[in-house]
């Protein structure tokens, strides 16, 4: 990345970090990482956290009709998912707010597989 240590790197991600310590992670170091990992992790929080859904598209080079049954059932999962988190959240009788988060988090997961659905037939689209 480009830092003069790991510790640096340790401490700009450090949450625990003093207030007054100005080792901070910058949008580019986290675009860098993000890249240089292929973990998204960072992007879908950001999404997440501004009431976005993240997904990913799609390109035409992968898609068959065995692609877009693997993600019709990836959707059915994702939608039996939140059924189950809903079931769970109302078993006690009581909604506390990390069930709600729990639940916002299934139903972006299916958002995301829904979209992403989209993204394949649309992929497979004839160009004339």
């Amino acid at each position: 990345m480009g830092l003069s240590s790991g510790a640096l790197l340790r401490n700009k991600v450090n949450l625990n970090r003093s207030p007054d310590n100005r080792n901070v992670l910058t949008l580019a170091e986290a675009v860098k990482m993000t890249s240089l990992t292929g973990d998204d992790r960072i992007l879908e929080a950001w999404a997440q956290e501004r009431g976005y859904a993240l997904i990913e598209i799609p390109t035409a080079d992968h898609c068959s009709d065995s692609a877009v049954l693997e993600l019709m059932a990836k959707t059915w999962e994702t939608n039996g998912d939140i059924g189950k988190e809903v079931n769970r959240t109302f078993e006690d009788n009581i909604v506390q707010q990390h069930e709600v988060t729990r639940i916002k988090d299934r139903v972006f997961t299916h958002i995301r597989a829904l979209f992403g659905l989209v993204g394949r037939i649309e992929g497979m689209t004839e160009h004339k």
